[in-house]
């Protein structure tokens, strides 16, 4: 009889021949050494195997055709096992059915040699796959190596830091040929501009078996500098003893040039603003100080017409001197506290923030003739860096005051309308000088760019405005036209 008729005899005792599988010597010592439970693999895997065993029995063409039997072979893969143990596993299973045959008095010749027959071809497949897909993995690994090699910068030294290994990646960056560093001190492209503190901690942290991560400066073959971000970790032999580390970068040269840049326009824009409060302050000086000539030219004229000054009068001048003087001080007050810097956001009301700024620029708007109408119609709470706001709220009502001036606006209007919209609340900032012309009004925002005919602008002013509202406090600046002029419109979060 041929295999074929054996099937029922087979599938009835399924948990048999699986029993006789899993406990034949070779495969719990496989699976031992594995670290893989028996348990799990009887139920993951065992019952589908001999399922697929038996379809192929029926149809010989279906081997090869099994989605677990791919699954198996990535997890043998995964386990690192060798064609030798997959050659047991697989033995072990014809095996099983073999004594299953003697069991049921069943064997003979030619089912013995039937059973060698699908074993061989089964086998063969699965070796074919299995291969393959060893080689896939390899191939793939070479590629992906072959990438990290050429774009990664990776360097890796002994314990006392002398390079061993550097990527291709190293060496575009740094201009150096692998020959030219290998066995010198990692040093070699140190940057002298470092603080030695930075490595002192990065040798404390590796030699103590951690990793350090941290933005280092270096210096180029041909004395130009690069920044990386670098993570840098230890390598252990058997017992734990460091015998080398290991240096993965990223190249953040962009990032930094960047950030220099910034730092270089905000200090630019904190000049600027503080020559702007100068002139604010000599503009709110200059009325009290008038004041205070008068009064105190009134007292030798009072001496002049009356013989004397009473008591009185001087009380008089000194008092309203006084009143002045407190004026005056107070300006200096306001003024210096709004350069300093908010460490931390405060809640304020709008209706604050926009009274703070009116303060600021009240006598300028009062000696320019210009009318402000102001519209609040939710007086909503907002976490802002107050100052911050202030200034950008300075900034774009002193550039549209520049502008009604520069064109010669006789009736000269600022209209600034505060609303709630959605989880918004909106400031919009709006002038009566025509607005800004459709091919520069894109370019508004950029660093050095500006509006003035006469270039009397910094071109930061903008710029520094739209970094404030969207990087410090998450909201967006933009501007746009309105029949009357520029329409400058914050949005800040809600709380």
């Amino acid at each position: 009889m041929r295999l074929l008729d054996y099937l029922t005899i087979f599938q009835e005792n399924k948990n048999i021949i699986i029993e006789y599988w899993l406990s034949s010597d070779s495969v719990i010592n496989i699976l031992i050494s594995k670290n893989i439970e028996k348990d799990f693999f009887k139920k993951e895997y065992a019952n589908f195997i001999f399922d697929n065993y038996i379809k192929v029995i029926e149809d010989s063409s279906n081997i090869g055709k099994c989605p677990i039997m791919e699954q198996l072979l990535k997890y043998f893969k995964y386990f690192n096992f060798s064609t030798s143990e997959l050659f047991q596993i697989c033995s072990s299973f014809k095996l099983a059915i073999t004594r299953l045959t003697y069991d049921k008095q069943i064997n003979s010749f030619e089912l013995d040699k039937e059973l060698d027959n699908i074993f061989e071809l089964n086998f063969s497949n699965i070796l074919s796959k299995y291969t393959q897909t060893v080689n896939e993995v390899e191939d793939k690994l070479i590629k992906t190596l072959s990438i990290i090699n050429k774009y990664i910068i990776m360097s890796k030294t002994d314990k006392e830091g002398i390079i061993t290994e550097v990527s291709e990646g190293f060496c575009d960056i740094t201009g150096y040929k692998k020959e030219e560093v290998i066995g010198k001190s990692h040093n070699i492209i140190r940057h002298n501009e470092m603080n030695n503190l930075v490595f002192k901690q990065l040798w404390q942290t590796i030699l103590s078996g951690k990793v350090w991560k941290g933005e280092i400066k270096n210096k180029k073959k041909d004395g130009t500098t690069y920044w990386i971000y670098a993570t840098i970790e230890p390598i252990f032999d058997k017992v734990h003893n460091i015998i080398g580390f290991y240096a993965i970068s990223q190249d953040i040269t962009s990032k930094k040039e960047f950030e220099e840049q910034q730092n270089m326009l905000i200090e630019q824009s904190k000049s600027a603003a503080m020559g702007e409060m100068i002139s604010m302050i000599a503009h709110q000086w200059r009325q009290p100080l008038q004041a205070v000539s008068i009064l105190v030219q009134k007292l030798p004229l009072v001496k002049m017409i009356d013989g004397e000054i009473t008591d009185q009068a001087i009380n008089q001048v000194v008092d309203d001197v006084g009143i002045q003087l407190e004026y005056m001080s107070k300006t200096i007050d306001d003024f210096r506290d709004f350069f300093k810097p908010n460490k931390e956001k405060e809640i304020v009301r709008i209706s604050s923030l926009i009274n703070k700024t009116l303060d600021f620029l009240s006598y300028m708007l009062k000696v320019d003739v210009i009318n402000f109408n102001k519209k609040i119609e939710d007086d909503v709470v907002i976490k802002v860096h107050i100052n911050e706001i202030v200034q950008v709220l300075i900034n774009i009502i002193k550039n549209a005051r520049d502008v009604m001036i520069e064109k010669n606006i006789l009736h000269r209007l600022i209209n600034i309308h505060c609303y709630k919209q959605n989880d918004f609340l909106i400031i919009e900032i709006e002038d009566n000088a025509g607005g800004i012309p459709e091919n520069i009004i894109s370019k508004v925002f950029e660093p050095y760019f500006s509006t003035k005919e006469k270039k009397n602008g910094t071109g930061i002013g903008l710029y520094m405005s739209k970094t404030i509202i969207e990087q410090h406090s998450l909201g967006k600046l933009s501007v746009f036209n309105s029949d009357l002029g520029a329409v400058f419109k914050i949005e800040l979060p809600l709380i």
